[in-house]
């Protein structure tokens, strides 16, 4: 049998690598849509059977909780802090994470917990609720299915404040956090449940939505204006100097509430800016003098206080986007998986800020005399001659 000639077996050699970088170079260049396609749960959401409802009278519906919710000492924060966490769900085969998804909780706890959560642990009690979140697909695309689970998704919410309010609250002065996601949901919880209450109201002392999209001409409460305002709205979706992708991306692809309960384009509306550095809405620029610490909590034992950078970055509300400059350390750069990369950073670059922001909105709600103070707190409980004795103080 002939032998076939030397250069066409290079022919056939360098066609292959051709055909193997061009597969290599494709993946490359497709590989967000690769890897979104991967998460994809491919099943319309009508047809779809979501993960069984959490109950919130039960502890495990928690991923943070006081040890005595409705019960305080003199010793605890002077607030309630009622925490909406952002996207830890990855998806696959569900639209909406089970509350007991174990990576999704590792996530929380590595993370989110003492990056976000962190910063609001001297100012408040944390209550944090475990929802079934919509996934992070459902963040990638606007397709119908991806809104429908995100609308599933604020069920959970509403369900947990109004059991907290119920239960625990006891008149507390609280504060409102919720972070990307977890801020979507937290937007129309003031809207439907804390701005119509008057009496709920009068006991907010702020709302933190943070990398979050609320309309600047339809926000649900008023925006905080000043440092040291109570009862207002800090709400901002930040993207790095020079990052176009993301500012046109949170312009053009961001989703709000309209009065229905329906998640609607942004559709070139502004959206709101407070600026962290600044403690105001407000379009000043904020030098990175101002930056009171930037901090990595990644990892870190729960209740821990980070060591903190300051001066790391500065920032100025421009288009209804915070602008922030890149800050240099290692630390304060994304790192992770790809689905990582795409949820809340690993670090929180105004953790000291919004820390003493909390503080003093706080200070100026509870000093107000008109607020209304709470019952004072229960420290002992005992038995005296067949008589239930409680010493308050």
């Amino acid at each position: 049998m002939a032998q076939r000639p030397k250069g066409f077996k290079r022919l056939v050699s360098a066609a292959a690598v051709a055909f193997l970088a061009l597969v290599v170079m494709a993946a490359f260049v497709w590989r967000d849509d690769i890897a979104s396609n991967a998460l994809d749960p491919k099943e319309p959401f009508q047809t779809y059977r979501p993960p069984p409802a959490p109950d919130y009278t039960q502890r495990a519906a928690w991923a943070l909780l006081p040890a005595k919710p409705d019960v305080w000492t003199a010793g605890d924060p002077p607030a309630d802090v009622f925490f909406v966490a952002p996207t830890t769900f990855d998806g696959g085969r569900d639209w909406n994470s089970p509350i007991d998804d174990v990576p999704a909780d590792k996530f929380f706890r590595r993370v989110v917990a003492p990056n976000y959560a962190g910063p609001f642990v001297r100012v408040g009690r944390l209550f944090a609720p475990r929802y079934r979140q919509a996934s992070l697909y459902t963040l990638l695309t606007l397709r119908e299915d991806a809104r429908d689970a995100r609308r599933f998704a604020y069920a959970d919410v509403a369900a947990a404040f109004r059991q907290y309010m119920a239960a625990d609250n006891k008149g507390r002065p609280f504060i409102i956090v919720g972070v990307e996601q977890g801020g979507t949901m937290a937007s129309r919880l003031l809207a439907e449940e804390v701005s119509p209450n008057p009496a709920v109201r009068a006991r907010l002392a702020a709302a933190y939505l943070i990398e979050t999209v609320v309309p600047a001409d339809d926000p649900p409460l008023p925006p905080c204006l000043r440092p040291g305002e109570a009862g207002c709205l800090a709400a901002w979706a930040s993207a790095f100097d020079r990052d176009i992708e993301r500012v046109q991306a949170l312009k053009d692809r961001s989703l709000v509430w309209d009065s229905r309960g329906d998640l609607q384009n942004l559709a070139g509306r502004a959206p709101l800016c407070f600026n962290p550095l600044l403690g105001a809405v407000t379009n000043a620029e904020a030098p990175a003098k101002l930056n009171q610490g930037a901090a990595n909590a990644t990892g870190l034992e729960w209740g821990a206080r980070p060591a903190f950078l300051t001066r790391q970055v500065s920032a100025r509300c421009e288009g209804g986007i915070l602008r922030v400059s890149r800050p240099k350390p290692k630390m304060l750069k994304s790192a992770g998986s790809w689905a990582d990369k795409r949820k809340a950073p690993g670090y929180n670059l105004f953790y000291g800020d919004l820390e003493a922001d909390a503080k003093a909105r706080v200070v100026a709600l509870t000093s107000n005399p008109d607020f209304a103070r709470p019952a004072p707190p229960i420290t002992e409980v005992r038995t005296v001659k067949g008589s239930t004795v409680r010493r308050i103080d």
